[in-house]
């Protein structure tokens, strides 16, 4: 029986599913998260024993493949196959891999049919069109912007306690924003700050999002403030894609639109031309799926 599997790792977990030729479920698992940027050792080593956790947990070999990995293109796409196809004993012509991104269009959409955003610890758009070409917008790290991500509300919430308690002194730390940000964090002094902030990484600060989120359901107007804020910067993203890949529906995914219904509430109000839908996706399986179409007549 011919065995292919679908890998969607993010940066703090990964998931697998197996299936048969007919797509007929034959396991599934998870593992730890890794990212595709090969180019840095730690990340290339990290990516290769949690391919080897999954070689592992799935049993032996498999005919085909399709892994959606968090930050992996250009030059690393080669690199992951040759990882991959050792751990799993996978000839390299039936792997495929992409950014996770990607892999997570193909479960939603046809290429050409809609737009997809994802807005988890980082945010992105993407559409991919009939002939396979994308078009990707937002996406760049939270250094530079990922708009209305976990990452962009947790930081821009920082942002405005520490503004508060500059004007005001420590009263200000008295607000629900404030207390919510400092108890997940662990303290509320510079350097229990600067040590999450700056000693962490990117998915330790978007957790952060989910103290912004109790803030606001505790009535803070800054909190309100500012998950408001990040549906219209999703929305934008939304508005990019329509315009330069034409009026299809909009499809969002990921963690941040759970926080808090103002969230969604923006969204059809900044998009209310546009059909939006927020499917419930299960990549690993699609993936596995597609690489079972792709390469299971050969």
């Amino acid at each position: 029986m011919n065995r292919y599997l679908g890998i969607d790792m993010g940066g703090t977990g990964t998931r697998w599913v197996l299936t048969d030729a007919r797509g007929t479920e034959l396991g599934r698992g998870r593992a730890p998260g890794a990212t595709g940027h090969l180019f840095n050792p730690e990340a290339r080593a990290r990516f290769s024993a949690v391919i080897a956790e999954i070689a592992q947990q799935s049993g032996g070999p498999v005919d085909g493949l399709y892994a959606g990995v968090t930050g992996l293109g250009g030059k690393a796409v080669e690199e992951a196959r040759v990882i991959l196809s050792k751990a799993l004993d996978c000839p390299r012509d039936t792997i495929w891999a992409s950014d996770d991104m990607s892999l997570a269009y193909r479960a939603i959409f046809a290429p050409g049919e809609g737009h997809l955003v994802s807005a988890g610890t980082g945010s992105v758009g993407l559409h991919i069109g009939q002939d396979g070409e994308p078009i990707r917008v937002g996406g760049r790290g939270i250094l530079i912007d990922d708009g209305g991500s976990g990452a962009w509300i947790a930081l821009r919430s920082l942002d405005a306690v520490f503004r508060e308690i500059d004007l005001k002194g420590p009263e200000a730390e008295t607000t629900p924003l404030a207390e919510h940000l400092f108890a997940a964090i662990g303290g509320s002094d510079w350097d229990s700050v600067r040590a999450y902030i700056y000693g962490g990484d990117r998915g330790q600060i978007g957790a952060l999002a989910q103290a912004v989120a109790q803030a606001a359901r505790a009535g803070d107007k800054t909190a309100l403030g500012l998950l408001d804020a990040a549906g219209r910067e999703l929305a934008r993203l939304a508005q990019a894609l329509v315009a330069r890949g034409g009026h299809k529906p909009v499809a969002f995914i990921g963690g941040v639109l759970a926080l808090d219904p103002a969230i969604t509430e923006r969204l059809r109000a900044e998009l209310n031309d546009i059909e939006l839908v927020f499917p419930k996706v299960d990549a690993a399986l699609s993936g596995a799926c597609l690489a079972a179409e792709h390469y299971g007549a050969r």
